[in-house]
Protein backbone atom coordinates (compact mmCIF):
# COMPACT_ATOMS: atom_id res chain seq x y z
CA UNK A 1 0.00 0.00 0.00
CA UNK A 2 1.33 3.72 -0.86
CA UNK A 3 1.30 5.59 2.12
CA UNK A 4 2.69 8.94 2.77
CA UNK A 5 5.70 8.81 4.84
CA UNK A 6 6.74 12.36 4.80
CA UNK A 7 6.75 16.11 3.00
CA UNK A 8 10.00 18.15 1.27
CA UNK A 9 10.40 21.35 3.71
CA UNK A 10 13.09 24.22 2.22
CA UNK A 11 16.25 23.81 0.84
CA UNK A 12 19.20 23.47 3.14
CA UNK A 13 22.91 24.76 2.47
CA UNK A 14 23.65 24.76 -1.46
CA UNK A 15 24.30 21.33 -2.25
CA UNK A 16 20.68 19.66 -2.87
CA UNK A 17 19.65 19.06 0.59
CA UNK A 18 16.06 19.15 1.46
CA UNK A 19 14.64 19.17 5.22
CA UNK A 20 12.09 16.79 5.35
CA UNK A 21 8.96 16.97 7.66
CA UNK A 22 8.48 13.36 8.47
CA UNK A 23 5.31 11.74 8.71
CA UNK A 24 6.11 7.86 10.40
CA UNK A 25 7.27 6.07 13.00
CA UNK A 26 10.03 4.21 10.57
CA UNK A 27 12.18 7.00 9.04
CA UNK A 28 15.33 4.99 9.55
CA UNK A 29 14.06 2.48 7.44
CA UNK A 30 11.92 4.66 5.30
CA UNK A 31 14.38 7.05 4.61
CA UNK A 32 17.97 4.95 4.02
CA UNK A 33 20.08 5.49 1.64
CA UNK A 34 18.88 3.87 -1.64
CA UNK A 35 15.23 3.89 -0.83
CA UNK A 36 12.98 4.99 -3.84
CA UNK A 37 10.05 7.49 -2.11
CA UNK A 38 7.32 8.02 -4.73
CA UNK A 39 5.69 11.96 -5.47
CA UNK A 40 2.51 13.01 -6.86
CA UNK A 41 4.49 15.30 -9.35
CA UNK A 42 8.03 14.52 -9.49
CA UNK A 43 8.38 10.92 -10.05
CA UNK A 44 10.77 8.70 -8.26
CA UNK A 45 12.99 10.02 -5.77
CA UNK A 46 16.00 8.20 -4.58
CA UNK A 47 18.00 9.00 -1.33
CA UNK A 48 21.41 9.57 -1.70
CA UNK A 49 21.83 11.09 1.69
CA UNK A 50 20.01 10.99 5.04
CA UNK A 51 21.48 12.87 8.06
CA UNK A 52 19.84 14.90 11.21
CA UNK A 53 21.04 18.29 11.80
CA UNK A 54 19.71 20.39 15.19
CA UNK A 55 16.71 17.67 15.43
CA UNK A 56 15.80 18.07 11.43
CA UNK A 57 16.13 14.90 8.92
CA UNK A 58 17.73 16.45 5.90
CA UNK A 59 18.15 14.00 2.48
CA UNK A 60 19.51 14.66 -0.52
CA UNK A 61 17.99 13.07 -3.64
CA UNK A 62 20.06 11.17 -6.78
CA UNK A 63 20.20 14.04 -9.92
CA UNK A 64 18.90 17.02 -7.45
CA UNK A 65 22.50 18.69 -6.66
CA UNK A 66 21.89 22.08 -5.88
CA UNK A 67 19.47 24.51 -3.66
CA UNK A 68 17.04 25.29 -7.18
CA UNK A 69 16.72 21.66 -7.86
CA UNK A 70 15.16 21.12 -4.11
CA UNK A 71 12.71 24.56 -4.19
CA UNK A 72 11.09 22.76 -6.95
CA UNK A 73 10.42 20.27 -4.76
CA UNK A 74 9.19 21.71 -1.97
CA UNK A 75 5.69 20.57 -0.08
CA UNK A 76 6.04 18.06 -2.31
CA UNK A 77 4.72 14.82 -0.53
CA UNK A 78 6.79 11.49 -0.13
CA UNK A 79 5.45 8.53 -0.62
CA UNK A 80 6.73 4.67 0.15
CA UNK A 81 4.91 1.39 -0.59
CA UNK A 82 4.54 -0.52 3.10
CA UNK A 83 2.74 -3.67 4.10
CA UNK A 84 0.56 -2.82 6.12
CA UNK A 85 0.27 -6.37 7.53
CA UNK A 86 3.21 -7.36 8.13
CA UNK A 87 4.50 -8.28 11.63
CA UNK A 88 5.66 -5.11 13.64
CA UNK A 89 8.75 -5.31 16.25
CA UNK A 90 5.65 -6.28 18.58
CA UNK A 91 2.96 -8.46 18.26
CA UNK A 92 0.79 -5.38 19.75
CA UNK A 93 1.92 -3.21 17.03
CA UNK A 94 -0.83 -2.37 14.58
CA UNK A 95 -0.76 -0.12 11.79
CA UNK A 96 -3.28 3.02 11.51
CA UNK A 97 -5.00 1.50 8.63
CA UNK A 98 -5.38 -2.18 10.52
CA UNK A 99 -7.74 -0.13 13.16
CA UNK A 100 -9.71 2.34 11.18
CA UNK A 101 -12.69 0.29 10.48
CA UNK A 102 -12.84 -1.98 13.20
CA UNK A 103 -15.80 -2.93 14.98
CA UNK A 104 -15.75 -2.18 18.83
CA UNK A 105 -17.44 -4.53 21.11
CA UNK A 106 -18.25 -4.63 24.86
CA UNK A 107 -16.83 -7.23 27.21
CA UNK A 108 -20.58 -8.75 26.73
CA UNK A 109 -19.79 -8.92 23.31
CA UNK A 110 -22.93 -5.63 22.73
CA UNK A 111 -21.47 -4.03 19.80
CA UNK A 112 -20.58 -0.13 20.66
CA UNK A 113 -19.38 1.36 17.90
CA UNK A 114 -16.68 1.85 14.65
CA UNK A 115 -13.08 2.89 15.03
CA UNK A 116 -12.96 6.02 13.05
CA UNK A 117 -9.55 7.16 13.85
CA UNK A 118 -6.38 6.82 15.71
CA UNK A 119 -4.84 9.98 17.52
CA UNK A 120 -1.01 9.98 17.93
CA UNK A 121 -0.92 11.92 20.89
CA UNK A 122 2.42 11.95 23.14
CA UNK A 123 1.77 9.92 25.99
CA UNK A 124 -0.28 7.25 23.81
CA UNK A 125 -2.71 6.46 20.88
CA UNK A 126 -6.22 7.44 21.64
CA UNK A 127 -8.97 5.42 19.34
CA UNK A 128 -11.55 7.76 18.11
CA UNK A 129 -14.76 5.64 18.17
CA UNK A 130 -18.33 6.11 16.19
CA UNK A 131 -21.19 5.42 18.95
CA UNK A 132 -24.98 5.51 18.49
CA UNK A 133 -24.57 8.51 21.05
CA UNK A 134 -21.68 10.12 19.34
CA UNK A 135 -17.45 9.76 19.31
CA UNK A 136 -16.01 8.47 22.17
CA UNK A 137 -12.46 8.13 22.64
CA UNK A 138 -10.95 5.65 24.28
CA UNK A 139 -6.88 5.40 25.21
CA UNK A 140 -5.44 1.96 23.07
CA UNK A 141 -4.10 0.52 26.19
CA UNK A 142 -4.23 -3.27 27.20
CA UNK A 143 -6.02 -2.67 29.64
CA UNK A 144 -8.83 -0.42 27.83
CA UNK A 145 -8.64 -2.58 24.71
CA UNK A 146 -8.01 -6.13 25.47
CA UNK A 147 -8.12 -7.70 22.40
CA UNK A 148 -8.00 -6.93 18.60
CA UNK A 149 -8.54 -8.73 15.75
CA UNK A 150 -7.26 -7.66 12.71
CA UNK A 151 -7.94 -10.43 10.27
CA UNK A 152 -11.74 -10.26 11.72
CA UNK A 153 -11.93 -6.77 12.12
CA UNK A 154 -12.48 -6.40 15.60
CA UNK A 155 -11.59 -5.83 18.86
CA UNK A 156 -13.04 -5.71 22.61
CA UNK A 157 -13.34 -2.29 24.26
CA UNK A 158 -13.76 -1.07 28.15
CA UNK A 159 -14.58 2.73 27.48
CA UNK A 160 -14.47 4.76 30.28
CA UNK A 161 -17.48 5.14 33.15
CA UNK A 162 -18.69 9.21 32.94
CA UNK A 163 -20.98 9.96 35.78
CA UNK A 164 -21.84 6.01 36.98
CA UNK A 165 -22.43 5.30 33.16
CA UNK A 166 -20.25 4.04 30.14
CA UNK A 167 -19.35 6.50 27.91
Amino acid sequence: MKLNVGRIGKAHGILGEATIEVRTDEAEDRFAIGAVLQTENHGELTVVSARVHNGILLLGFEGIEDRNGIEELRNELLYADVDIDAPGIDEDDYHVLQLVGCKAYLVDGDEFGTVTDVLNLPGQDVLAIKTDSGEVLIPFVHQLVPVVDIKKKTMTVIPPEIDGSIA
